[in-house]
């Protein structure tokens, strides 16, 4: 906990800014929302109404907040495209910032981010919550060991499509700038979970196909993977299907035994289940873990306020350089899939 209230703008107050952050940041020991700002100067006001913040803290630019002295982290859920120029405005000001995922519109500006903060010991971080999911740390530590060398897994997160998602219709989301598109937007969620458990990503061979206009761009993808570590597998993703049971889960086999993590919604709690045995006559009963996960949006403010009220950028939970290479996952995923399903490596920084 910090010495003092971090005071914190939010830049960016539509739907998730009003219904995830706000009700997060207000639970966080050590923040408080102090300013706001939108380019529709009436929907910052709503906000800020919403968010107890004083008539005269709404903003009537993005200089303005940055220029604030008394502004002390920058919440910003602005369009994808424009996360290079909030984090050089940022840089200038010196105020650390938080930003929703992706991390750019395509690889080359998010290469520019991570050189950017390279530059600074300024706290930077993308707002990645599944990557404070506790089953990470779970799975990675506590179950992997129990079946041997991990050898391939399978990521499955599939569903139908949802006429009545409330974040489908925004325009930026009908009509991507950034790479990918819905594949980029929820997929680094997905990716950050793999990779948190598994490892990075080498080569991928993938196909993708765009089932529903109202994506904008291809929103399904079938891969097969190659780890940096030598681990193979499978990657799916979509929620562009017909009439579909909406399934999450990543199955991971090893030498002695095999792990199932499955978070589909209809259960009524995650379940990590596993059983161990170098075949199929050795092989033990199944244990199955129900798994208390953490609020991850809430997570994810506490670790930045725990990164700036120390000011140190290394405590930051997902830096630039990870978002990065989550996002040129699903870079390599469309190369290939332009090229016949080639396998592409992805790209590093």
């Amino acid at each position: 906990m910090s010495s003092k209230e971090l005071n914190v703008a939010i830049v960016g107050t539509g739907i998730f800014a009003s219904q995830a952050h706000l009700p997060n940041i207000e639970k966080v020991e050590g923040l408080k929302p102090y300013s706001a700002f939108n380019r529709t100067k009436s929907k910052a006001e709503k906000f800020a109404e919403l968010a107890k913040i004083d008539k005269s803290k709404v903003a009537d630019s993005l200089e303005e907040i940055f220029q604030d002295e008394n502004v002390d982290i920058v919440d910003a859920l602005l369009p994808v495209q424009t996360n290079v120029e909030i984090v050089k405005m940022a840089i200038k000001h010196n105020k650390p910032l938080m930003f929703e995922k992706p991390i750019a519109a395509n690889l080359k500006q998010a290469k520019e981010i991570v050189e950017l903060s390279n530059s600074t010991k300024l706290p930077i971080s993308i707002l990645e919550q599944w990557s404070y999911f506790s089953v990470i740390d779970t799975l990675k530590n506590d179950i992997l060991p129990k079946i041997g060398d991990v050898i391939a897994f399978t990521h499955n997160a599939t569903g139908a499509f949802n006429e009545a998602n409330k974040y489908a219709s925004t325009a930026w989301r009908m009509n991507p700038e950034h790479i990918g598109g819905y594949l980029s937007d929820g997929g680094v969620h997905q990716l950050a979970l793999l990779t948190g458990v598994l490892g990075e990503v080498d080569t991928i061979s993938a196909q993708t196909k765009q089932v529903r206009k109202e994506s904008g761009t291809v929103d399904t993808l079938f891969s097969t993977l190659k780890l940096q570590n030598g681990i193979i597998g499978n990657f799916t993703y979509t929620s562009a299907l017909g009439a579909t049971d909406k399934s999450t889960s990543l199955t991971i086999y090893g030498t002695n035994g095999s792990v199932v993590y499955d978070w589909s919604p209809s259960l009524p709690k995650p379940t990590i289940t596993y059983q161990t045995g170098s075949s199929s006559q050795t092989a033990s009963d199944k244990t199955v873990i129900e798994v208390n996960e953490v609020n991850a949006i809430q997570e994810e403010f506490k670790n930045f306020e725990l990164a700036v009220s120390k000011n140190d950028k290394n405590l930051v939970g997902v830096k630039p350089a990870t978002a990065f290479h989550h996002l040129a996952i699903i870079g390599a995923a469309l190369d290939s899939a332009a090229n016949n399903g080639d396998s592409i490596k992805v790209e590093r920084v």
